[in-house]
């Protein structure tokens, strides 16, 4: 399920729209790798890759940066010298969208290909 989420494109969202209810938010996150964790108010998800060297990290933090540019959807990332935090959380809307997981689902996507 993470491919079809891949696949999809992220829509604008100004608001107007409810965030994910938990049951919602829970079932998408099934679909993601299992590393992928929902934040204890249910707002968030994040998720921790780790690298051999900082230039391995900023390459990542560089391939996530042009998923959020063409996605249009920003996550926080936290780069340190062997690893790069990821998270995401709709604000416009204070708490996940689809947009969350179908771009955690693109960078699962990066990941894999990274290491094959």
């Amino acid at each position: 399920m993470s491919e079809n989420l891949a696949e999809k494109r992220c829509k604008p969202c100004e608001g107007g729209v409810e965030p994910l209810r938990p049951d919602q938010a829970a079932a998408l996150l099934e679909a993601l790798h299992e590393d992928w964790t929902l934040s204890d108010d249910g707002l968030e998800i994040s998720r921790r890759f780790d690298f051999p060297a900082y230039s391995r990290t900023l390459a990542f933090a560089n391939a996530v940066a042009w998923i959020a540019i063409t996605e249009g959807h920003h996550p926080v990332l936290t780069v340190s010298y062997g690893s790069c935090g990821v998270s995401y959380t709709t604000h416009a809307i204070d708490g996940l969208s689809d947009n969350d997981f179908i771009c955690a689902a693109k960078i699962d996507r990066l990941a894999k290909a990274s290491i094959e």
